[in-house]
């Protein structure tokens, strides 16, 4: 098992981003930033609301075609960051090249999507039928372990999501299929989990805060100009604008991580 050092990879990854960021930044707005801002606009203020506070007994009316838009959007993102990894992993590739590389590798990002939510899926299943068991015994004990069992699924759910936070490199570097792609990715962070997640909710704590301080200014600013609508337009842009950049940062870092996993 190699060592992985966040230092090292911020060093390499701030003098890589400024050399590329005429590569990196255009590719990050397009196809990461921008589809994310697109959804955003178009999610109704109560789906925005209940996406916050989920409640199954009140769950809104989703509006015709938006989670077409919103399946779109989310292949749009992993198309982006999967050529972003491979402008940070392969160094003199072109856009061109990182684009058409990504499209080739998406579809077994998208298994690996699609197997992960099976075992989710599965697991949830197979707690609420032991829910439904004890429920027959004592509510007041099926209620309790519901709660635990909910709160383990939540902490299974985001475990699982650290460990493969290498997948998108291990899918752009390599020509392995879905489960072997799984593998790697989990063999890779094995021994790294806690040093992984305190990044993760650095990265995730920065990019709210600027993302919010942001949003905030440049929505005082537009809605100056243009009241409400234009207060939420230029909020939104400059969240995303702030989102892209942050990501750039995220996922050269990352891939600097990869190189250094794989070394061993």
């Amino acid at each position: 098992m190699a060592n992985i050092s966040i230092g090292k990879a911020w060093e390499e990854a701030v003098p890589f981003i400024a050399r590329e960021a005429s590569l990196l930044f255009p590719v990050a707005l397009l196809f990461v930033a921008l589809p994310g801002l697109i959804v955003q606009e178009m999610t109704p203020p109560e789906l925005q609301a209940w996406f916050v506070q989920p409640k199954m007994d009140a769950v809104p009316a989703m509006p015709p075609g938006f989670g077409l838009a919103m399946m779109l959007g989310i292949l749009l993102i992993w198309f982006g960051s999967l050529a972003l990894f491979a402008l940070a992993l392969r160094p003199g590739i072109s856009v061109k090249e990182a684009l058409r590389l990504s499209f080739a590798r998406l579809p077994v990002l998208v298994g690996t999507a699609l197997v992960v939510v099976a075992v989710i899926v599965a697991f949830v299943v197979a707690l609420m039928l032991l829910g439904v068991v004890f429920s027959l015994a004592s509510k007041q004990a099926a209620a309790a372990l519901g709660l635990l069992l909910g709160l383990g699924a939540v902490g299974l759910a985001f475990f699982a999501s650290v460990r493969l936070v290498l997948l998108n490199p291990v899918v752009i570097d390599g020509q392995a299929g879905v489960i072997e792609s799984l593998r790697r990715a989990w063999a890779l962070t094995r021994g790294h989990f806690w040093r992984l997640f305190g990044f993760l909710v650095i990265v995730m704590l920065l990019s709210t805060i600027v993302g919010s301080v942001a949003q905030v200014v440049f929505g005082l600013l537009g809605g100056l100009v243009a009241g409400a609508d234009g207060a939420r337009l230029a909020g939104g842009i400059a969240a995303a604008a702030i989102s892209g950049v942050i990501q750039v940062y995220l996922l050269v870092m990352l891939a600097r991580l990869y190189r250094q996993a794989s070394a061993g």
